[in-house]
């Protein structure tokens, strides 16, 4: 997921978004100790965007208080 596209989500977009990848986040690493998981390299990019998502939480929080 790119910062420029989620940029142009609401805060409330945000969150719902944050909430779908922390719960893929957690399938991932499930699927992984049991051994099923396929794409290892999905858990790296799924954090990474979860990083993503909450710096720019963080910016609209900060520009709101502005």
């Amino acid at each position: 997921m790119k910062p420029k596209d989620l940029r142009l989500l609401s805060e409330g977009e945000l969150l719902e978004k944050e909430k779908e990848l922390n719960e893929e986040l957690f399938n991932l690493r499930f699927q992984h100790a049991t051994g099923q998981l396929e794409n290892v390299m999905r858990v790296p990019q799924v954090k990474r965007d979860i990083a993503r998502l909450k710096t720019i939480l963080k910016e609209k929080a900060q520009n709101k208080g502005k």
